[in-house]
């Protein structure tokens, strides 16, 4: 079973890959589209295939420790049933995805082979 921790602000950057798949895309398409109107953060292509380490179709928004106070929680209560992947930029890719891991919603098992 996969460990549900919480996002904490412990690092300078994060990217939070809101995960989709086909009966979810429009509400994840208007929840990307909500971030980019109401936050000054870099919003990502909105990816209907497998990209990286990632399960699930998704898209991914860059912040810094100083957005997110703000952004986190706004993000957990409308992000309504969606997986958010939260995860430090440390430079370490395996740690940022394993250690420095966080999730918003039910945490989904990712292909870590990549990093090996």
């Amino acid at each position: 079973m996969l460990e549900t921790k919480k996002p904490v602000n412990n690092h300078k950057a994060y990217h939070a890959h809101v995960y989709f798949d086909m009966s979810s895309s429009a509400v994840a398409k208007k929840l990307c589209e909500e971030i980019a109107h109401s936050f000054d953060l870099k919003v990502g292509r909105f990816h209907e295939r497998l990209v990286g380490p990632h399960p699930c179709w998704s898209c991914q928004i860059s912040f810094f420790a100083k957005d997110f106070e703000q952004f986190v929680p706004w993000l957990d209560v409308k992000r309504q049933n969606l997986t958010v992947f939260v995860h430090a930029l440390t430079g370490n890719d395996y740690l940022d995805h394993t250690e420095f891991a966080y999730w918003l919603g039910e945490p989904v098992e990712l292909d870590l082979s990549l990093f090996s």
